[in-house]
């Protein structure tokens, strides 16, 4: 069986291999969480980690990035409607260089503004169809994560961290 990352036979050679790509969307009490890759340019949300006193659930996001093997990471990048960098933009700044320091992955941060936004009005068309009875907070949070991702995915401007 060929590797997925390799071009089927007959592809050009300059084809770009298909990535696995793990997003989050920080918070000071969870951070969603969501998969995806770059062949499908799709992404669907994992359990969201929690954050204590201590900081982020550090073994459910090393479980996530173990069983998903990404090759790189995105970050949501808090703003304000004007532009001008959200209150929580350094905390998600740090977490981002400590996702990296942690997993050796490249990290990018993507502008997350909305995000939530419009997760929640996803959530709540697909509750009105029969799709879901309740949305809880953690679900939000990784559907924000997945509108992220999305974005990242179809070429948004990001950020690397360094």
């Amino acid at each position: 069986m060929p590797d997925a990352a390799q071009a089927p036979p007959g592809a050009s050679s300059s084809a770009k291999p298909v990535e696995t790509v793990l997003a989050f969307d920080f918070g000071l009490r969870r951070i969603g969480m969501a998969a995806g890759d770059t062949l499908t340019a799709t992404a669907a949300p994992r359990p969201a980690a929690r954050v204590t006193r201590t900081g982020p659930d550090w073994p459910a996001i090393a479980r996530e990035v173990d069983a998903l093997e990404p090759r790189r990471l995105i970050v949501g990048s808090p703003y304000n409607v004007d532009g001008t960098p959200g209150a929580l933009a350094p905390a998600a700044r740090r977490f981002a260089h400590e996702l990296e320091r942690r997993f050796k992955l490249p990290v990018s941060m993507v502008d997350e503004r909305w995000s939530s936004l419009e997760a929640g009005t996803a959530l709540k068309a697909r509750r009105v169809s029969g799709g879901r009875r309740r949305i809880r907070r953690e679900d939000l949070d990784s559907a924000a994560a997945a509108v992220i991702l999305e974005r990242w995915l179809a070429g948004e401007r990001a950020e690397e961290v360094t």
